[in-house]
């Protein structure tokens, strides 16, 4: 018997070994990032430019699916409220039950229980709204404009109802975390101007955990299926030289 085979077969069997496990975890990674993304979170089409430029029109956004309770000032959601017309919108929750939210003061700005909030995500910048209004959210309640202030149909229009524009914390389904079409949206960041505010803003969903586990995955099912074909390439490069020297026989 050749040692050099008995060598080559050895640590051939054990690279097959390996590249079979790291499929097999790599389908773990691969499909479980898929799963644990379908249950967190639901794909939303954004339909108008109510929240430019945060999320333009057309984009495909990422939401988390959470409870109603879950949301913080700054959050942006996607909400059905039957007095907005019983479909699915999305906009940014600018203050919650007990707040007096108000537009604007000397400089223009929000005011969120007399504390100027600043907003760079607004699309347009000074007055952080046309329109001026005073309210007092209910309990329960969540108030929520547009980034695009001059255009969004959002509390402001509201403001009559019974609510005083404000809707229920239930009538929320889902917290935009990303946007995954176009790649270059990216995630949608917690703003900080809400920060300093009781209960402060939310922390980001999985989402990053997700695409990690997902792009890990691709890689070990990839690396692992590649261990065959660059083994035998390694091998057929090999076998020339191994005929040109002196096998030692047991």
């Amino acid at each position: 018997m050749s040692g050099t085979g008995s060598i080559a077969g050895g640590h051939g069997r054990v690279g097959r070994v390996l590249s079979g496990l790291a499929v097999a975890v790599g389908c773990v990674f691969f499909l479980g990032g898929f799963a644990w993304g379908a249950i967190a979170y639901q794909p939303y089409t954004v339909p108008t430019d109510s929240m430019s430029p945060t999320v333009h029109p057309g984009d495909r956004v990422l939401a988390e699916r959470i409870d109603g309770s879950e949301v913080r000032r700054g959050d942006v959601v996607v909400f059905t409220d039957r007095l907005w017309g019983d479909t699915p919108m999305v906009k940014r929750v600018v203050a919650v039950g007990g707040d007096t939210v108000a537009c604007c003061d000397a400089q223009g700005r929000l005011t969120v229980n007399g504390k100027a909030v600043d907003e760079p995500y607004l699309l347009t910048k000074g007055q952080a709204s046309p329109t001026e209004f005073s309210v007092e959210v209910p309990e329960g309640k969540l108030f929520l404009l547009g980034d695009e202030r001059m255009g969004s149909l959002d509390s402001r229009e509201h403001l009559q109802d019974a609510g005083r524009g404000a809707v229920s914390r239930s009538d929320v389904s889902a917290r935009v975390d990303a946007v995954a079409w176009p790649l270059t949206g990216g995630l949608v960041a917690r703003p900080q101007g809400f920060a300093t505010l009781p209960g402060g803003v939310s922390q980001p969903g999985p989402v990053k955990l997700i695409l990690a586990a997902v792009a890990a995955g691709a890689v070990l099912i990839l690396g692992g299926a590649a261990y065959g074909p660059v083994a035998r390439l390694f091998g057929q490069r090999k076998a020339p030289e191994a005929r040109d020297r002196v096998t030692t026989h047991a």
